[in-house]
């Protein structure tokens, strides 16, 4: 492809073909209340799932996988992608145990290549897999979105979690509102918030307030820099199953992407994926290119970030956040935020165009809306308002791909 094609927005693939990404949406499973039918009509193909029901750390076995990947393909779907394998603790950590649980995710990827699911989603978060203080803020027009807020956080960290000296991580006026609303709060407010922030994965337990003050101790020791070793021993141990799988793993960001409640963060910047690839070069060690988890770090530049680790790029989570002068946010609508989705989106269809296979992607999360309001869904996955973000995001692309 020439330069003068990219420049007037000329994008064909290898076979001179237009070539869309491929369009993906997250089911947690039978008992999700987004059905297979659902998916169809919202315009998708590619599932995203996982096997919550089996614990962390223990092997996925085949009979499972096949189960949950007849399912999907019963419906006229496929599965196109595994979020998450997730990474046990004793892994991130590289406690005593750390062998025996890498092992265990060595079989459970060779496992699922046999199946012919080859792209697994994991990520390095310690402890909790992703943090929001309130699950339905109400916007302007009566939908409700997940927000982050951190007079909340704070709130949580010093007068419920009790963490020794974590006012020092905060701004003196983040304290002194924290202050302010914890006076007010009632016990039914504190506790909501606890529930919040200590949510995990649906179909999974939450994570307990002693299990994440221990946690917390036990990465201070760690820090940073072992954090990332630990990352990077990991990568090495799993790299020759992979390789001989023709695995792609991507690592998500992390969500939010600066650390919180003493927890070390390694996957939220641009020096921190490229430090990932570079440390590990090898091509089945890849990311998953998240806008809403990347797009909360006020200094993430999107479109840049996405065009040096492109080629690493093998997944990808579009979603906006709107951020509000103290580096609070909420997630916006998807054209509608921080994150210059368009920029972000044309980058993606010009790398799209050189790949043999579409990079999948999924409209990630998505406001509680319509009849949804009535309904329990899982927070950020109810069907209206990613169904939404789909439509908004496949007429991008397309307007993209035509310019």
């Amino acid at each position: 492809m020439s330069m003068v094609d990219l420049m007037r927005g000329v994008v064909f693939n290898r076979n001179n073909h237009m070539q869309f990404l491929e369009q993906t949406w997250r089911w947690y499973g039978p008992d999700d209340s987004v059905t297979l039918m659902d998916v169809k009509q919202a315009g998708a193909t590619g599932i995203v799932t996982a096997l919550h029901h089996i614990p962390h750390g223990e092997v996925w076995p085949v009979a499972d996988i096949l189960e949950r990947k007849k399912l999907i393909e019963a419906a006229g779907l496929r599965w196109s992608v595994v979020e998450s394998v997730p990474v046990h603790e004793a892994i991130k950590t590289k406690s005593d145990q750390v062998d025996e649980y890498i092992n265990r995710y060595k079989e459970s990827l060779k496992n699922l290549a046999e199946c012919g699911i080859k792209t697994i989603c994991y990520n390095f978060m310690p402890v909790l897999d992703w943090t929001r203080t309130q699950l339905d803020l109400t916007m302007k027009d009566g939908s409700k979105a997940l927000y982050f807020d951190w007079i909340d956080l704070a709130i949580f960290d010093q007068y419920i979690l009790k963490r020794k000296e974590a006012h020092l991580d905060y701004a003196s006026e983040i304290n002194e509102k924290a202050k302010e609303k914890f006076d007010q709060m009632s016990a039914e407010d504190l506790k909501a918030l606890q529930n919040n922030v200590l949510m995990g994965i649906p179909g999974e337990g939450d994570v307990s307030l002693d299990s994440l003050s221990n946690a917390i101790q036990a990465y201070q020791k760690i820090g940073m820099d072992g954090l990332r070793q630990n990352l990077l021993y990991f990568l090495d141990q799993i790299a020759e199953v992979c390789e001989s799988n023709g695995i792609k793993m991507v690592i998500h960001p992390d969500d939010p992407p600066y650390p919180i409640l003493g927890l070390p963060r390694v996957v939220s910047q641009l020096s921190d994926l490229t430090f990932i690839i570079e440390k590990q070069p090898k091509e089945f060690n890849g990311i998953c290119f998240c806008t809403g988890s990347l797009g909360a770090g006020p200094k993430n530049d999107l479109p840049l970030i996405l065009d040096a680790i492109k080629h690493r790029v093998h997944f990808v989570h579009l979603r906006n956040v709107q951020r509000d002068a103290r580096g609070s946010f909420y997630e916006a609508d998807h054209l509608d935020g921080h994150v210059d989705m368009y920029l972000v989106m044309k980058g993606l269809v010009q790398e799209n165009q050189r790949r043999e296979i579409s990079i999948p992607y999924r409209a990630d999360h998505g406001h509680q809306m319509l009849d949804d309001l009535h309904k329990v869904t899982n927070p950020g996955y109810s069907a209206i308002g990613r169904l939404r973000g789909l439509a908004e995001l496949r007429g991008l692309e397309l307007g993209i791909i035509k310019s």
